[in-house]
């Protein structure tokens, strides 16, 4: 297993007007599942809170931000989070899914793009966010994996491909990740308890939120730190609702969607 290290966590400071914001990950969108595209539509297009933060994986896949220039699935997401973030702040944080989104696709929709990890500043607390795949460190192949495909020169060679050939590429890619769902019973990896415990003692935060593993629960930590796992909207493929964390003065709940 690696060793525990902590990466540089960026800071975001809440203005002082806001007093509720909701955290979403997981989504998955993909056009082959309409009841969940539309479900999240009209929770961006609904929710009265003061901002939205999308903790990783809002896509299924994503092929690069010329996608969306062209009328289509990719397209329509791009429209819900333009519409969405004339309302409200909107921030986005990469997933293990969607690591080729780009400043084209934050700037064209008004989204602001979060390092990972940040700590948020807000309601007199320190949170936490992150997507959690780096904390999954038995999950070693995955790492690899990870260090490979965010390196700015695989991006680089990796957009160089024409997108028809990108999409071509993750079809593929997604018929084996579901595959490998069908066959294993544990498909996504535990994040380490130590290492969350580190990071949250670097960021000199108490609670740390994030998603990735689709088991939504409260972990206690040492020290009375905990982490809140985020729910994947996996129920919304059939038009029932999903779930976000609400997040004001009184502290963390889940909502279902509705």
């Amino acid at each position: 297993m690696p060793p525990v290290s902590v990466p540089p966590i960026e800071e975001l400071v809440a203005p002082p007007a806001w007093r509720t914001l909701e955290f979403i990950s997981d989504l998955h969108l993909h056009a082959s599942e309409p009841a969940k595209f539309e479900a999240w539509r009209r929770y961006m297009a609904e929710t009265r809170a003061d901002a939205v933060f999308i903790l990783g994986d809002l896509f299924e896949v994503w092929v690069g931000d010329d996608a969306a220039s062209e009328p289509g699935f990719d397209a329509d997401c791009a429209g819900v989070l333009q519409a969405a973030s004339r309302l409200r702040p909107v921030f986005f944080m990469h997933g293990n899914r969607d690591f080729l989104v780009g400043e084209g696709l934050m700037q064209a929709s008004g989204v602001t793009l979060l390092d990972d990890p940040t700590v948020l500043d807000f309601a007199g607390q320190r949170w936490l966010l992150t997507h959690g795949d780096q904390l999954c460190l038995e999950d070693t192949d995955y790492l690899k994996f990870r260090a490979e495909v965010r390196d700015p020169k695989w991006r680089q060679t990796m957009l160089a491909h024409p997108l028809v050939e990108r999409r071509a590429m993750a079809k593929s890619l997604r018929e084996r990740s579901a595959a490998r769902h069908a066959a294993a019973k544990e498909v996504y990896g535990e994040v380490d308890e130590a290492a969350a415990a580190a990071w949250l003692e670097a960021a000199d935060a108490r609670t740390m939120i994030h998603g990735h593993t689709h088991r939504p629960r409260e972990h206690a930590l040492p020290g009375g730190r905990e982490r809140i796992v985020l729910a994947d909207w996996d129920e919304a493929r059939d038009g029932s609702p999903g779930e976000l964390l609400r997040l004001d003065a009184s502290g963390a709940r889940r909502v279902p969607i509705s």
